[in-house]
């Protein structure tokens, strides 16, 4: 098992700075969030150029970029289409990086709407950048998240997707605080799919989350460790740390944390 953290922990650092950072205190990797006003500079659209300088400061380095954390919502059956297009070109350019992965989201259901329509919707849609993702050699991974956070109904699409370029990104902590889920029977239901891991700790007050150091919150990473290691999951666990503390608190100590529960 590798380690990353996304963007949302030093958004100020560019790309560069964001290596340094990783290498500084021992990161596997690093997942751009896009579209987000990150300084790290990994956007949909960049030239050709600055993609070569980013992918060959990163080999240097030794940090992956290992997945491109895209806003793509598909359950809004009148936005799937946009939102394809867009997870289309993160597609191109993860390739492009030699970066495995990128992260979508169901989304939340349309005012009004049905849920077996934004089913519908997210499954087709997926189905539609299957082929390009596995022809381009990467993984579209669907968040355990926003309306999807049960694991079964993630688990859903996947059987209806069935595809290998389509799999899941286990946010441990969604299915927990916000389906009732325990870590064990979530990872048991959804480990078939698999392919990268959000990690954070954090409680639920009055409907507000409040992130807290690993260990603190209601999230048995312990548990979620042992079980991706029991299985052999050799891809990455990215801590997903947003508006929180300086990166400079978070970053060396959440990191000694999680190794020390492996």
């Amino acid at each position: 098992m590798r380690f990353s953290f996304m963007s949302f922990s030093a958004p100020e650092l560019d790309f560069a700075q964001t290596l340094e950072a990783a290498k500084r205190y021992g990161y596997d990797g690093f997942e751009p969030r896009l579209e987000s006003g990150h300084a790290h500079g990994v956007e949909i659209g960049i030239s050709a150029t600055q993609i070569r300088e980013f992918r060959q400061a990163a080999e240097d380095n030794g940090v992956a970029v290992c997945c491109l954390a895209t806003g793509c919502k598909f359950a809004d059956p009148a936005a799937a289409s946009a939102m394809r297009e867009k997870a289309l070109r993160a597609v191109e350019l993860a390739s492009a990086l030699g970066c495995p992965a990128i992260r979508v989201f169901g989304g939340a259901i349309p005012d009004g709407g049905a849920r077996e329509k934004s089913f519908d919707s997210i499954v087709e849609t997926l189905l539609e950048i299957a082929g390009p993702a596995q022809a381009a050699g990467v993984t579209v991974c669907m968040e355990t998240h926003d309306a999807w956070c049960d694991p079964f109904a993630v688990a859903d699409i996947m059987q209806a997707v069935d595809k290998p370029s389509v799999a899941v990104n286990w946010d441990i902590m969604h299915p927990v605080l916000r389906a009732g889920y325990p870590v064990a029977i979530a990872f048991d239901i959804l480990r078939p799919w698999i392919r990268h891991v959000h990690l954070h700790d954090g409680r639920m007050d009055a409907g507000k989350l409040t992130l807290l150091p690993v260990g603190e919150g209601d999230i048995d990473h312990a548990a979620a460790l042992r079980l991706l290691k029991a299985d052999g999951y050799g891809g990455y666990a990215s801590g997903e740390w947003i508006n929180w503390e300086p990166w400079q608190t978070h970053l060396p100590r959440e990191l000694k944390t999680l190794k020390s529960l492996l």
